[in-house]
Formats: C-alpha cells, structure tokens, sequence
C-alpha cells in the first residue's frame, strides 16, 4: 500500500450556501487539510458559482489553505483577483487560455502554489512540458460543472500514469507535485484513488452531506 501521507479537501460547492463562513470553519475543525472552492463561470462549465468577493469573505473564517479551482476561460485576466482575496494554490485547465505555461508562470509569480487540470478527455500529454510549473495535478473523475456526480473508473488508469510521471520528475530533482481526484469520491472509492497514486482527495457531499463532518473525512483517509 502507498505510504504517501493523504490529504482531504472538502469541496465548499457542496455546503450550505446560506452559511458558507459557518460550513468553512466546522470543516477547518473538523480536520480538513484544505479547502477546495470551485469557480464556475455559466461558460466553461454549465454552472455558476461564486468569484473573488467569497473567497476574500471566507478567508477569515480559516486558515487552512484555500485550493481554488478556475473552472474559468479565460482564467488568465482573474488570476490576481483570486490571489489577492486569499487563494493558496489556483490550478487552471489547459483549455481555459491559450497559453498554459505562461499562466503558471502568472500564477507564482503572484507568490501563490499552481496546479493543472485534467478534465476526464483531456490527455496527459497536455502537461508533460509543464510539470516543472506546477504544484498540483488535478484529475476530474467526473465531467466538471455540477457536484453529486458519480465517479468515472476510466480514470483511475490516468491517476496511476501521472504517479509515475510525478515520481520520475521527482527522481530527477524536480519540485514536489500533488496528485488531486475530484468527483465522485467518498470512502469506497477513496481507496482506489490512492492506490493508484492520488495524495489528496477533494470530496463535496461525502463530507458536507454527512451528519459528522469528522467522520466523514476521516473514512475518506481510511483512519476512521
């Protein structure tokens, strides 16, 4: 079994909207290593969620990192908008702006971690010339937009692809890259997940749906 430390990242767009600060810090009590906060604009994915003004609104609530997700295009014009109101790590799709390597770049220099996301069609190809920009690589095991969805098996061989990419990179000197699954994870199929090679896991309803929020991210890292 992999002996890689696992971390949860309750997704916020699975909370009570109508107490966002509340639903922030009992997470942050609850053991949540980070806080993962999708960014929905209505165009690249079919939803709209919330922008900057929430995020900065929610930063006092907690002091765990905030993982934002930019499911955005172009991403490129909100890049110091979100890291300004309090983002951590800002991870972006390769299709979401016509120059992914010049917006990781954007993304440090705004002092801030970055990541890349692979939405369940997208080929790992797309990153191989950027790995050494990046802090984070998201697999989607679900097609991105809306939450509760079910979680896609075919993704679990992409999952232990980029284990091995990661683990190769890291072998020739290169800088310590998460490996992120988001959609459809819950105890069963967290397991999985990080067998294959994920180290963090972010999960929506599994954990705000749950009566006890500690329980929940706890079953998910398989220590409850």
């Amino acid at each position: 079994m992999p002996t890689r430390p696992v971390r949860v990242a309750p997704s916020l767009l699975a909370a009570d909207f109508s107490r966002l600060g509340e639903e922030t810090r009992a997470v942050a009590a609850a053991g949540a290593d980070w806080l993962h906060l999708d960014i929905m604009d209505g165009h690249f994915v079919p939803n709209i969620s919330f922008g900057p003004v929430i995020v900065k609104a929610l930063r006092r609530h907690a002091t765990i990192p905030f993982d934002v997700h930019l499911m955005i295009a172009p991403a490129d014009p909100y890049l110091q908008a979100f890291a300004e109101a309090g983002a951590d790590l800002i991870s972006v799709h390769p299709e979401a702006g016509p120059h992914l390597h010049r917006t990781l770049q954007t993304i440090r220099s705004l002092g801030k971690k970055s990541g890349v996301v692979l939405n369940p069609a997208t080929p790992v190809a797309s990153i191989e010339n950027v790995l050494e920009l990046c802090d984070l690589i998201l697999v989607m095991s679900v097609n991105p937009g809306f939450g509760g969805q079910s979680f896609l098996e075919g993704q679990l061989g992409k999952i232990a692809v980029l284990r091995r990419m990661i683990d190769a990179h890291a072998a020739q000197g290169g800088q310590e890259i998460a490996l992120q699954v988001d959609g459809g994870v819950t105890a069963r199929t967290a397991p999985r997940c990080i067998e294959a090679g994920a180290d963090v896991l972010v999960a929506g309803t599994a954990v705000f749906g749950a009566p006890d929020y500690a329980q929940a991210i706890a079953a998910i890292k398989g220590t409850a």
